[in-house]
């Protein structure tokens, strides 16, 4: 019964662990999602434009430049950061 136990408290413990995992990945697929969005919204329509296209996907805009022609976002979804570039003209 003391190896069941084990057995039990093994595969709740990897479970745990799995899920984890899965949430950071999905929040990494988030992050890149809306650091792309971001950045080509940023591209035509300003800082505003990038900051309402990553809050509408669920990130926080960590930092925005525009670069000539070019915006660059950095977004955070939960503990996932992401950076894309939006390239006008």
């Amino acid at each position: 019964m003391p190896l069941a136990a084990a057995l039990v408290a093994i595969a709740g413990v990897l479970v745990l662990g799995i899920g984890v995992l899965a949430r950071d990945v999905v929040d990494a697929g988030r992050a890149r999602s809306a650091a792309d969005a971001a950045a080509l919204a940023g591209v035509a329509g300003g800082r505003a434009a990038s900051i309402a296209l990553a809050t509408g996907n669920g990130a926080t805009i960590v930092s925005w430049q525009r670069l000539g022609d070019d915006v660059v976002v950095t977004v955070r979804v939960g503990d996932a950061t992401a950076t894309a570039r939006g390239t006008g003209g």
